[in-house]
């Protein structure tokens, strides 16, 4: 599934991770921020922790460990990370998920 042409203008994230492994385009508010992401490689995000996060895989396959809860979540299936939570994920090549951040400044986006 391709997202809109107007979802691709909004502006990419500046990520920890290569533009050849990870594409984003977001949207922030001082409520938030709302990225739409998509692994171009297999991917694995080291443990970590931050304030809540609330996301939803649209397309592929994650697994994300929260908490020590380990689970693999497939499109339509949501996900709950509690602000604080220790978290890591492995996500398959292909998967795009959308992810909300209560934290507006988790990643600058980039100029």
């Amino acid at each position: 599934m391709e997202l809109p042409d107007f979802i691709r203008a909004f502006p990419a994230l500046d990520l920890p991770f290569p533009e050849d492994q990870v594409r984003s385009h977001a949207v922030r508010s001082e409520a938030g921020l709302v990225v739409f992401l998509h692994f171009l490689t297999d991917f694995d995000l080291p443990a970590h922790s931050h304030k809540g996060q609330w996301g939803t895989v649209i397309e592929g396959e994650a697994e994300l460990t929260i908490a020590g809860e380990t689970r693999v979540y497939r499109p339509g299936e949501t996900y709950n990370i509690p602000s604080g939570a220790e978290h890591s994920a492995r996500i398959k090549a292909g998967t795009k998920v959308i992810d909300v951040f209560e934290e507006a400044d988790r990643y600058p986006l980039k100029r």
